[in-house]
């Protein structure tokens, strides 16, 4: 593997670049050599991967990146590190530095035309904080070519994405990723292993994109339903879903015709139950879309 950038590194960095890490685009930069060598390995890339990394920072992730994958893509938001990455991916990567392309943009607005030479074939990425879940949903949508991914987000919210039906942690993003996907926890990393230190563990999330449960039913219509469902937590299917059926006794008939008990609530539904709630009503709101 390629040099890495420890603690020191990292520093100097950021002091040459008159970089200071902001919370209100969530940057926490990895200066542990071993974190980032742990994410690669655990993503289980192949020398055919095309690897899509979001938020690079400073590049301590990249830079473990470049020897295993057959390319990176490296999304930044940030100008001043998007312009530096690719010079500090010559300094320490030395050959492997041509398979890097730095794209000075937001994740949440990259299309597949972006990134389309060559297609990337598996997010691995330090998430921020404050964007992890629309930026994994986004990509996944607007990139078919997506296999799968390792992602570090915020240990609630890794615990999230892949809870299952009946756990209280359990809602839109568990359901969303999972139509898309299957997922699994794939460990913990301490904050002492970013500068600075967030308050707060983080987690590791991998996942395998699969076919929707329902290729039949439009990905809007089902997510609309999940929407509604879990913006009254609480209440029973039949009273959640009433502004979304019409009216409650038009949400029970949706349900019933979809094999759900009207008194059940959102967190004890799967995808595919989600799913067969939209195709039971396709004059509903996203059913066309």
């Amino acid at each position: 593997m390629t040099g890495l950038l420890g603690p020191a590194e990292i520093r100097e960095l950021a002091a040459r670049l008159g970089v200071t890490p902001t919370k209100k685009l969530g940057q926490n930069f990895v200066h542990d050599p071993n974190t980032v060598r742990r994410i690669v390995t655990t993503a289980g890339l192949t020398p055919d991967d095309v690897a899509l990394e979001v938020g690079p920072g400073l590049g301590s992730l990249t830079l473990a990146l470049l020897p295993v994958a057959a390319h990176v893509h490296a999304v930044e938001l940030d100008p001043a590190l998007a312009a530096a990455l690719p010079d500090t991916a010559a300094r320490f990567a030395g050959a492997a530095a041509e398979r890097l392309t730095v794209h000075p943009a937001d994740a949440l607005r990259v299309t597949a035309a972006d990134l389309a030479d060559p297609a990337p074939t598996a997010l691995v990425a330090n998430l921020p904080y404050n964007v992890a879940v629309p930026v994994v949903l986004h990509l996944l949508a607007e990139l078919p070519t997506l296999r799968h991914g390792l992602v570090m987000v915020q240990k609630e919210v890794a615990d999230r994405l892949v809870a299952g039906p009946g756990s209280k942690v359990y809602g839109i993003p568990s359901v969303k990723l999972a139509w898309y996907a299957r997922s699994r926890a794939a460990g913990k990393v301490p904050p002492n292993v970013f500068w600075p230190v967030p308050n707060v563990d983080s987690g590791l999330v991998a996942f395998t994109r699969r076919e929707p449960p329902r290729p039949d039913v439009p990905r809007r219509a089902v997510f609309a339903v999940v929407d509604a469902a879990f913006a009254q937590r609480r209440k029973t299917l039949r009273a959640a879903l009433a502004g979304w059926a019409g009216g409650a006794d038009r949400a029970a008939a949706a349900l019933t015709a979809a094999g759900v008990d009207p008194g059940a609530r959102g967190e004890s539904l799967t995808v595919e139950q989600f799913a067969a709630i939209a195709a039971s009503a396709p004059d509903a709101p996203g059913a066309e879309q």
